[in-house]
């Protein structure tokens, strides 16, 4: 090989260095919203949801019945923040809309038992929810859910971020254990004609005395039931009707 051809394999490296480095930033900075609306449509898909500014790497845990989980230690807890991704066989309007289904959450969500919707507005859901779990006693939390969505290269782009607003919900129960953490989103981009590539990401603490290898077992096996429960919900034909 020449030297000016492999002076040009050399650029051209560089450049796809420099393309995947301004793709990571843009992914990042679309959770955290700070890109425009011509920005955000430059992106074509993500690496995460809300990264919360941080730089620490996910480690690969497991791929089964469809879903990838990566995961990451957070602020020196022994509790994982957990990401997975995973394809679902609809458009990105109609996961968004049965994730939007708040109050039906009781009869396809796996351990929810109650949910109600507290306050509704043009772009953010204010609910209580409540669990039941195996072997413990049930938990509960008041969530504020924002949403937003754009125009992607490849169709509408669907963003939800909840974050725990528990002063605004009902008081502690008898029985029931509070939840104070529960973060985390969903990134809906379209994959192909008629799917979905949905990014889910979950920190939280349940509380009580679970030691932390259980709570982030019991973690990994709520995502893959609520990706399964998803999948499901999305053949309703209730949601036949969904905006994409």
């Amino acid at each position: 090989m020449s030297a000016e051809s492999l002076l040009r394999a050399e650029l051209h490296g560089c450049r796809q260095t420099v393309k995947r480095l301004r793709y990571i930033a843009v992914s990042i900075a679309v959770f955290a919203g700070s890109l425009t609306a011509a920005e955000k449509a430059t992106v074509i898909s993500s690496s995460g949801v809300m990264e919360n500014g941080a730089a620490t790497a996910w480690a690969p845990e497991s791929t089964s019945r469809g879903v990838l989980i990566h995961s990451r230690l957070r602020n020196g807890s022994p509790l994982k923040e957990f990401r997975a991704v995973g394809v679902i066989d609809a458009l990105p309007g109609t996961v968004f809309a049965v994730l939007d289904d708040t109050d039906t959450y009781p009869r396809f969500m796996p351990y929810t038992s109650e949910c109600r919707v507290l306050k509704r507005e043009k772009d953010w859901v204010l609910a209580y929810q409540r669990l039941e779990l195996p072997l413990v006693s049930d938990r509960d939390y008041t969530l504020r859910t924002r949403h937003d969505s754009w125009s992607g290269p490849d169709g509408p782009i669907y963003r939800m971020r909840w974050e725990p607003a528990n002063d605004l919900g009902p008081a502690v129960r008898p029985g029931v254990l509070r939840v104070n953490m529960c973060e985390g989103g969903w990134l809906l981009e379209p994959d192909g004609a008629a799917s979905t590539r949905a990014t889910y990401l979950i920190y939280t603490d349940s509380g009580g005395a679970i030691p932390p290898l259980i709570a982030n077992n019991g973690s990994r096996v709520a995502i893959r039931k609520i990706f399964e429960a998803i999948r499901k919900q999305v053949k309703d034909p209730k949601y036949a009707a969904a905006r994409n």
